[in-house]
């Protein structure tokens, strides 16, 4: 089954928390067997990497019941029912969710102090966040998500309007990026240049150059993939100057037969599809720059830990 959303999880942690002081990790665990979720869905990460979706959404019940009153924290990393949890629990409700924590005063205290800053009636930033059924790290993540993938998809269509010999700069660019060529200069004179059928260029693999790779860059429309014909002709260019490494640059995509062929040659043929291109770019900062940073800040328990 799918993970449950955070409000879902709010009786089930209540209930763990009531038979006396534990941690995230140990909930996760019995509502993780409660609910027989998979290892994979155990182990399931936020977008960002940073931790377990299960886990995130144990704490920010935990923090909203606590916010009620449902929920005590008499030490680091510790949590507890409270007297008000427990007298909830005995009512046996068939659910909590925040309607239910709305009624609670210090609950509703918390709900309101947003409200009174907005100025408006409608649910400011704060309150909106609380009523999604994702937590506020699912929802920063998902944000990302649409804007990283708009973006992606902007950079490879303002490439394709281009001309080619801005792809071979962007294509240097990137490259001298990820560390490839030395310097820009010493790329940009081996790249594009090589004049061989079927080979775009040459670049050092170092700055030393001791081993080279060989380029073949093709901007096409999205919908004009590259097929194993083409990618056969890069590796015959390849065999001919006695290489072992190519990379085959295009903005649109691969067929399943031209990835199928390099999985069994005996050099070393990376393929790289506009998805790909556009990933590499955006993580290098390649025509693209950063418009504005979010630092999310956490409390430092250690800051707070008895001495």
């Amino acid at each position: 089954m799918a993970i449950p959303d955070y409000q879902s999880l709010m009786l089930p942690v209540l209930r763990v928390s009531a038979e006396g002081e534990t941690r995230v990790p140990a909930v996760a665990s019995r509502v993780a067997d409660e609910l027989g979720l998979t290892d994979d869905e155990r182990d399931e990460l936020l977008p960002s990497g940073r931790q377990r979706i299960l886990h995130n959404r144990i704490h920010w019940a935990k923090f909203y019941m606590g916010k009620a009153g449902l929920i005590d924290s008499p030490s680091r990393g510790w949590f507890v029912a409270s007297q008000a949890g427990q007298a909830l629990l005995a009512t046996k409700p068939p659910t909590i969710d925040l309607k239910v924590l709305n009624t609670f005063p210090s609950f509703f205290a918390y709900y309101s102090q947003y409200a009174s800053k907005s100025g408006t009636d409608e649910a400011p930033a704060g309150v909106a966040a609380a009523a999604s059924e994702s937590t506020p790290e699912e929802q920063i993540d998902g944000a990302y998500a649409v804007l990283h993938a708009a973006l992606k998809a902007e950079v490879l269509q303002r490439i394709l309007a281009q001309t080619p010999s801005f792809f071979e700069r962007v294509i240097v660019d990137l490259l001298v990026a990820m560390g490839y060529g030395g310097t820009h200069e010493r790329a940009a004179l081996r790249l594009g240049r090589s004049g061989d059928g079927g080979i775009d260029g040459v670049i050092d693999e170092d700055r030393l150059g001791l081993d080279r790779i060989y380029i073949q860059a093709k901007r096409f429309a999205q919908h004009v993939g590259v097929g194993r014909p083409e990618i056969q002709g890069f590796v015959g260019s390849l065999v001919g100057l006695g290489a072992t490494k190519g990379v085959f640059v295009t903005t649109s995509s691969f067929s399943t037969h031209a990835v199928d062929y390099v999985r069994h040659l005996p050099q070393r043929v990376i393929l790289i599809d506009g998805e790909r291109l556009a990933e590499l770019l955006v993580e290098h900062d390649v025509g693209v720059r950063v418009s504005r940073t979010v630092a999310i800040k956490r409390l430092d328990e250690d800051f707070f830990a008895d001495e």
